[in-house]
C-alpha cells in the first residue's frame, strides 16, 4: 500500500558484509544490531531463522494472554453485579435485545450450527490461518495484524482484571441458552484446560473486535473482491453470533471494537513511524561501530 513508508535496505546494504572484526568474523554486538535492523523491517521477505523464532514468540505471547485472561475466575459476585449493570444500561436505552436474539437463533437448527461454528472456528483459528498466510505472502500486513492483536489483547486484559462480567449464558432469569454447550459441545470449557478458561471475560468482546481488525487488514492487503467480501461476512456473522450464542452483550462488542481499533491505530503508527525510527537508530549504531573498528 502506497501510504506505508517502506524502508529499503539502504542502511543495511551499506553495512551488510562489511562489518567484520579483525579475525574476519562479525562481532556479536554488531551481529545483534544487524539482525534487529533487518527483522524490524515490516516489508521484509523470505524466511530467516529469526522469523521462526518470531512465530514461537508470538505464539508465546498469545499463550500468556490466555493464561492471564483465565486468571480472573474467583470474582463471581462482582461479575454478576457488573452484568446486571450492563443489562440495566442497555434496557434504559432500549438495546437489551439479547434474550430475543438468543431465542430467535435457538428456534432454528441451521442458525444454531451457523452461529456456533462462527463463534468457535471463525475466531482465533481463522486469525491464525490468515496470519500465517500473510506472514508468507504479505509480511507488512502480517506485522500490522500481529501488533494490532497483541496490543488490543493487552488493553483487554486490563479490562478483564478490573471489570469482570458474567456473560448472558450465566445470568439467570432471562432464559438464555448456551448454544455452544447444549447443541455443539463446543464450549471453551470443554475444549480448554482450566488455566485458560475465564467465564467472566465478557467485556470487551475480542471476537467482535478482532474480526473488525481482520476485515480492515484484509481490505488493505488485497484487492480481490471475494476475499474482502469474505472478511466482511465473517465480521458481520461474528458480531451476531456473540449475542446469538449468549456469550456477550451488545455493549461487549462495542467496547471490543473500540479497544481493537485503538490497537490497530497504534500498530499503524509503529509501521509508519516507530519501526523506521528504530531501524535508523540500529543502522546508525552498526555503522558507528564499524567505523570505529569496535570488536
Amino acid at each position: 500500500m502506497g501510504w506505508w513508508p517502506v524502508e529499503g535496505g539502504a542502511i543495511g546494504s551499506r553495512f551488510r558484509g562489511r562489518v567484520r572484526g579483525r579475525d574476519g568474523g562479525e562481532p556479536v554486538r554488531q551481529k545483534i544490531y544487524r539482525y534487529l535492523h533487518e527483522v524490524t523491517a515490516p516489508s521484509r521477505r523470505g524466511l530467516a531463522w529469526f522469523d521462526l523464532i518470531e512465530i514461537g514468540l508470538v505464539a508465546l505471547g498469545f499463550l500468556l494472554y490466555f493464561l492471564v485472561r483465565g486468571a480472573v475466575v474467583d470474582r463471581t459476585s462482582q461479575a454478576m453485579r457488573n452484568a446486571d449493570w450492563i443489562i440495566d444500561l442497555q434496557e434504559s436505552i432500549g438495546l437489551f435485545v439479547e434474550p430475543d436474539v438468543n431465542r430467535w437463533a435457538v428456534q432454528s437448527e441451521l442458525l444454531v450450527r451457523l452461529f456456533n461454528y462462527t463463534y468457535f472456528w471463525l475466531d482465533f483459528p481463522l486469525i491464525v490461518a490468515v496470519g500465517l498466510l500473510m506472514f508468507w505472502r504479505r509480511r507488512t500486513f502480517y506485522t500490522l495484524l500481529r501488533d494490532a492483536l497483541l496490543i488490543s489483547g493487552g488493553f483487554a486484559l486490563i479490562l478483564y482484571w478490573s471489570f469482570p462480567v458474567a456473560p448472558p449464558r450465566l445470568v439467570p432469569g432471562y432464559g438464555f441458552v448456551d448454544t455452544l454447550a447444549r447443541y455443539s459441545d463446543l464450549a471453551y470449557q470443554a475444549q480448554s484446560t482450566a488455566p485458560f478458561v475465564n467465564p467472566y471475560a465478557a467485556v470487551p468482546s475480542l471476537h467482535v473486535g478482532w474480526s473488525v481488525v481482520l476485515a480492515i487488514v484484509v481490505f488493505w492487503a488485497t484487492d480481490r473482491w471475494w476475499l474482502r467480501i469474505g472478511a466482511l461476512t465473517v465480521m458481520v456473522l461474528q458480531s451476531v453470533s456473540v449475542v446469538a450464542t449468549a456469550n456477550h452483550y451488545i455493549l461487549d462488542g462495542v467496547v471490543g471494537a473500540a479497544v481493537s481499533l485503538a490497537g490497530l491505530g497504534i500498530a499503524v503508527w509503529l509501521q509508519r513511524a516507530g519501526y523506521p525510527a528504530i531501524r535508523r537508530w540500529l543502522g546508525s549504531r552498526v555503522e558507528a561501530q564499524a567505523a570505529s573498528g569496535v570488536l
